[in-house]
């Protein structure tokens, strides 16, 4: 196999939920594609790797100009809820639902100690300065419904403080054990916001 489509598979293989034959596949159609669409989608990635940016209050993908997200600039979402997600996908997730309208924190990850992920590879520092200055009354926790998932949860809430006002609360039932937020349908997750729990 020629080299340079070898190392495309690649890299394409590392993307999650690309395997390698999925790999070969998308290269495939791309380098057999006569109407432009690997030149498009190569300056398409480019143009996003040089122009977008985790926004610098709440890490959802911005754009570097402008800094701050769609999210923490609308003043209708300043609610006092800060719903918690592990990345963006989680993010596009609850969006679609239609079912939160408060404001987000991505953690860009879960604690692990298997994968060797700390609590100083994840976007926990800021909280504590957000939930004074944006007047955080709840914390949701749409997290993953994992060990992974509750030993994080665990640590943000012993990190911001039981002593403080704000009130904890997490997804309700619907989000089974393991669960991820991406493969829950909209009724489902309606159905874990609306019944959340105190912690």
């Amino acid at each position: 196999m020629n080299s340079k489509i070898e190392k495309l598979i690649k890299q394409f293989a590392k993307l999650p939920r690309v395997g390698n034959r999925a790999a070969q596949r998308i290269v495939l159609a791309l380098l057999q594609d006569k109407t432009g669409r690997a030149e498009s989608l190569a300056s398409a990635l480019l143009d996003a790797a040089e122009s977008i940016v985790p926004c610098s209050i709440c890490g959802v993908l911005t754009d570097k100009e402008v800094g701050i997200c769609e999210f923490c600039r609308d003043v209708n979402r300043a609610n006092g809820q800060l719903c918690i997600v592990r990345d963006l996908s989680d993010v596009w997730t609850l969006e679609k639902s239609g079912v939160f309208q408060g404001r987000y924190h991505i953690l860009g990850g879960l604690l692990s100690g298997a994968m060797g992920i700390t609590p100083e590879d994840l976007n926990i520092s800021n909280l504590k300065n957000r939930i004074q200055k944006e007047n955080i009354k709840e914390i949701i926790f749409a997290l993953p419904n994992t060990i992974e998932g509750k030993t994080t949860q665990h640590y943000v809430m012993s990190s911001v403080g039981k002593d403080s006002e704000v009130v904890f609360s997490e997804l309700a039932s619907g989000v089974p054990l393991g669960g991820d937020l991406d493969y829950l349908d909209d009724g489902t997750l309606t159905l874990a916001f609306g019944g959340r729990k105190t912690l």
